[in-house]
């Protein structure tokens, strides 16, 4: 697309902008956003009729978001997010699907009024986009390979690629793709490869099924099979791959999990104990926990239900419902049984991985059992997830840490947790425009998700955009009142705005609430060292370092020590974690 001119409709130009509307709203890029939908056919709207310089923030709230006359734009940042987001689907639209389109609507920076451009026809056309995710039904078929010395069975391997193409792409629920090379890779979900040898007169043939996006083997077979029939080998081959294959997508696999109790009870108890789990809210997390438990009283063999005990413990500490101390024990014992009863299950290691991480901070074995899990099954979406924020990232090995959140986002597109996580990956990576594009995108998924709204404000701050900390924080809290997370997050965001009246009347509460739950020292310390009480600030975080808190592991990447680093006494407590 060549140069713009910037335009007001006008009446010549009406029409064509309503058309425009019509072609984006109908777009697979906005298709699936009922939000941004109304957003931008509202805000186009007034400004056709003349409305455009009464688009504010509060009458957005109230006409596309539904707040009521009370909505308060400081307090709740909702508006705000939705229309990055709108600006970052537009922008997608016109990458992608529009980049030929005659009208460009744009919603500029720091307001709600669209402008429209009319862009010159481009010299060239421009080159299909690619998707950023592969289709979990696209197979790449890579040439089999010849192993043999002598190299003289190059028409076998070429008769079985080419018999595994024909019995594939002749199943119409399967896209095939062809690799040149076996070292070609093209955008698919799985990969199959294979290679020939030779004994004697007798011929090995191996194949396997790699998760393209991991790396990991999900199955392998070989076959011994006499050389003088070749066509016999070639269909036995492709016909083991096609049915291996059809059983690897319809989700009946042999794996363990698939079928982890043959009692109902306890595995309904344990699919609402998952959900709760989900939702990464306080009192979500406690009914998870009577949830497993149920679920373990119903059969006391259910591995599985172990390992979600063990983790809906383990995040009632991280999210500082109970105390660290409160939960160690359940949390390990839960565990190690879960493994102990199913050495075979994803969960019960990935389980296992995030106790040695978070509780031991042993993170050696930690990585040791999370990729225990992560063979055992590619697609357990939180075992890539934990073994990037649990056990990678405090590592600092933020590049490994980035690929294997994207994974588990690739496998589990729509949770909220891995999802937000995603953003706090790059806010590790110091990448906040990024970062705050991924929360935006969590936001929009899940627009009551607190656990969002509470990286967004870590994520503005950084930013230096305080105002937005601050109204991200208020949305935490509006959210979850009884968090004392939410509430210290907002009173250091102040202390840093230099609001210390407010700060310290919220620092004042949390003591407060101390006396009736547990609170994290380690919220305390923030708040002190954004005050400036450096001796104050370290006495509560020695505090913490003493009870383990959960948001100790990524000291080395949390860009809220930064200030702390050059300290010895921080480098002196920090040691203790082991990540050096």
């Amino acid at each position: 697309m060549t140069e713009r001119t910037a335009a007001l409709p006008g009446a010549g130009n009406e029409a064509k902008i309503r058309e425009q509307l019509d072609r984006i709203l109908h777009s697979k890029v906005f298709l699936p956003v009922d939000r941004l939908r109304r957003f931008l056919s509202f805000i186009v709207a007034e400004n056709l009729s003349g409305r455009g310089e009464n688009l504010k923030e509060f009458l957005v709230g109230v006409e596309v978001f539904g707040k009521e006359a009370s909505f308060d734009p400081r307090m709740d940042p909702i508006v705000r997010v939705q229309a990055r987001r709108l600006r970052a689907r537009l922008s997608r639209y016109y990458r992608e699907e529009g980049g030929g389109d005659a009208v460009v609507i744009e919603l500029p920076k720091g307001g709600y009024s669209p402008l429209f451009h009319y862009p010159e026809p481009a010299s060239e056309p421009k080159p299909p986009v690619l998707s950023a995710l592969a289709a979990r039904n696209t197979v790449e078929v890579a040439p089999f390979t010849d192993d043999t010395q002598e190299q003289d069975l190059q028409y076998l391997c070429r008769g079985l690629t080419e018999e595994v193409i024909h019995r594939l792409a002749n199943t119409r629920k399967l896209r095939v793709m062809v690799a040149r090379s076996p070292d070609e890779r093209v955008e698919a979900a799985m990969r199959i490869s294979g290679s020939v040898r030779r004994s004697a007169d007798t011929l090995r043939v191996a194949t396997r099924l790699m998760d393209a996006a991991s790396g990991t083997c999900i199955w392998s077979f070989a076959i011994d099979r006499d050389a003088a029939n070749p066509f016999a080998l070639q269909e036995e081959v492709a016909a083991g791959v096609l049915e291996r294959l059809q059983t690897e997508l319809s989700g009946h696999g042999s794996r363990k999990a698939w079928r982890p109790t043959e009692n109902v009870a306890a595995y309904n108890l344990y699919l609402q104990g998952t959900h709760q789990l989900a939702q990464r809210t306080e009192e979500g997390l406690r009914r998870a926990a009577q949830f497993f438990e149920k679920a373990t009283a119903e059969d006391p063999q259910y591995g599985q239900a172990f390992a979600g005990l063990s983790d809906a413990y383990a995040l009632l500490g991280h999210y500082g419902a109970l105390s660290p101390a409160d939960v160690w024990t359940k949390v390990a014992s839960n565990a190690a049984w879960a493994v102990l009863l199913d050495d075979d299950s994803a969960e019960a290691h990935a389980s296992l991985a995030h106790a040695k991480s978070t509780q031991d901070w042993d993170f050696l074995s930690a990585e040791r059992e999370f990729q225990r899990a992560i063979a055992l099954d590619p697609r357990y979406a939180t075992a890539h997830h934990w073994y990037a924020v649990s056990c990678l990232a405090p590592l600092g090995r933020l590049d490994e840490a980035l690929r294997e959140i994207l994974l588990a986002a690739t496998v589990d597109p729509v949770s909220s947790i891995v999802s937000r996580d995603v953003a706090m990956t790059y806010y590790y990576r110091r990448e906040f425009e990024t970062a705050l594009d991924r929360c935006d995108h969590t936001i929009e998924q899940n627009p009551h998700f607190v656990a969002a709204y509470w990286a967004l404000g870590l994520i503005q701050e950084q930013r230096g955009d305080l105002e937005e900390a601050i109204a991200a924080f208020r949305r935490a809290v509006q959210l979850a009142p009884q968090n004392p997370r939410m509430r210290g997050g907002l009173a250091r965001v102040l202390a840093v705005s230099k609001r210390r009246d407010e700060a310290e009347r919220i620092l004042a509460e949390l003591h407060e609430l101390a006396g009736k739950r547990y609170v994290s020292p380690f919220e305390l310390a923030t708040i002190h060292f954004a005050f400036g009480e450096i001796d104050e600030g370290y006495r509560w975080l020695t505090k913490a370092f003493e009870d383990r808190c959960f948001e100790l592991i990524v000291a080395k990447v949390d860009p809220r020590f930064d200030p702390l680093r050059n300290h010895s006494r921080f480098k002196e407590l920090s040691a203790q974690l082991g990540v050096a």
